[in-house]
């Protein structure tokens, strides 16, 4: 069964709330074997939510639309539905929220079921679980569930991802879709179908064409990696941030359980912070400023030593807007320092505003260490 999904409000399209509902309804409507094919935005008034509805009915065999069902002057989708189905329809069939006020209902168009969730995120999942789901399953009859399978690859470009995969691509059936997904340090690989073997099979191509830029795979994020492997080493970190200001920490911290292998973090931001508690040179900082190779192996090395940790995790450099040292933004350092004189720098020139500069050395630092983690983890023997 092919689904269309219509999200409503004036809202989204203005930019002010982000269309995170999209996004629910096609995880559960895919978890549930149903093709979701296309997806709406429409504004508050009836004439463009029918037609967005006569749009999605155009490509789909049913449409779940969310927003629009509520008390106040702006909800119009009970409206739109009844210009929908056309004068002498049957009213909508009410379906029940058991979390919230607001029913949803159901049009048939065509022998095409129209079913229309709140906008609320709890009231539609809830709604969508226990109702749209079994609805629409029971219509499109037995089916195999779509799967995904996904590569994370950090740090390297979307263009040169594709390129490396490019074998890879050519070797895709047309029931497998292979997508890309770029956000700030992360290229995401997507193959979606129902062939679990096949879309196995295409996973492990893809890894091994990567290699080690591949930094977790399905779920697993670069973070949720890092703490994998240090739990897997018995070993912990600390962090010291400068341009990043808590974020390698806060990552980290995201994940459940990141209390067995993160022991704490230093944000140094200022150059007395760096020489005082870190132990950083003054003669080193007076002579070149914060951002510096040097700098940054020293701040991974005081953090070690002062949190008694197996690895230290430093950042520093120039996020913007301003140059700062004679140092452009984008300049920046990362380093880890590790046990027996163990020290790595990585120093790369990153592009972007403030706030995607310092997300991405963020990611950069990360990688370092899993990099780091990965080879020891190679030379360490194997036991017995």
């Amino acid at each position: 069964m092919r689904v269309a999904v219509v999200a409503i409000g004036d809202e989204l399209l203005l930019g002010d709330v982000v269309n995170s509902n999209l996004a629910r309804l096609g995880r559960a409507l895919a978890a549930a074997g149903l093709d979701v094919v296309r997806g709406y935005e429409v504004g508050d008034g009836v004439e463009e939510i029918v037609d967005g509805l006569r749009s999605a009915l155009r490509v789909a065999d049913a449409v779940v639309v969310c927003g629009g069902l509520g008390p106040t002057s702006d909800d119009r989708t009970a409206d739109a539905l009844a210009v929908l189905a056309g004068p002498g329809a049957a009213p909508p069939l009410q379906l029940p929220n058991r979390v919230g006020s607001a029913a949803g209902l159901l049009v048939e168009v065509a022998g095409r079921p129209v079913c229309a969730v709140p906008g609320v995120p709890a009231e539609l999942v809830a709604m969508v679980d226990a109702v749209v789901v079994p609805l629409l399953g029971e219509r499109a009859g037995p089916r195999r569930p779509l799967l995904t399978r996904q590569l994370r690859v950090a740090v390297l470009g979307e263009s040169e991802v594709a390129r490396r995969l490019t074998a890879v691509e050519q070797a895709v059936p047309p029931d497998v879709r292979l997508a890309y997904l770029a956000s700030p340090g992360e290229v995401l690989v997507r193959f979606t179908g129902r062939d679990a073997v096949a879309l196995d099979d295409l996973a492990r191509r893809a890894a091994d064409l990567l290699g080690d830029v591949v930094s977790g795979t399905d779920a697993e994020t670069l973070p949720a990696t890092v703490l994998r492997l240090l739990r897997a080493g018995g070993a912990t970190v600390a962090v010291a941030e400068s341009l990043t200001g808590g974020r390698v920490a806060a990552a980290l911290v995201d994940i459940p359980g990141a209390s067995t292998a993160l022991v704490g973090g230093v944000v140094a931001y200022a150059g007395a912070v760096k020489r005082d508690l870190l132990g950083v040179d003054a003669a080193l900082l007076a002579q070149g400023g914060a951002v510096q190779p040097e700098v940054a192996a020293a701040m991974a090395r005081g953090v070690r030593q002062r949190l008694g940790t197996t690895y230290g995790v430093a950042t520093t450099g120039v996020a913007g807007p301003d140059p700062q040292d004679g140092q452009l933004p984008g300049s920046v350092h990362v380093a880890v320092a590790g046990p027996d004189g163990l020290l790595r720098v990585d120093s790369p020139t990153l592009r972007g505003d403030r706030e995607r500069i310092r997300t991405l050395a963020g990611v950069r630092a990360l990688d370092l260490l899993r990099r780091v983690l990965l080879d020891r983890e190679s030379a360490d023997p194997p036991a017995g």
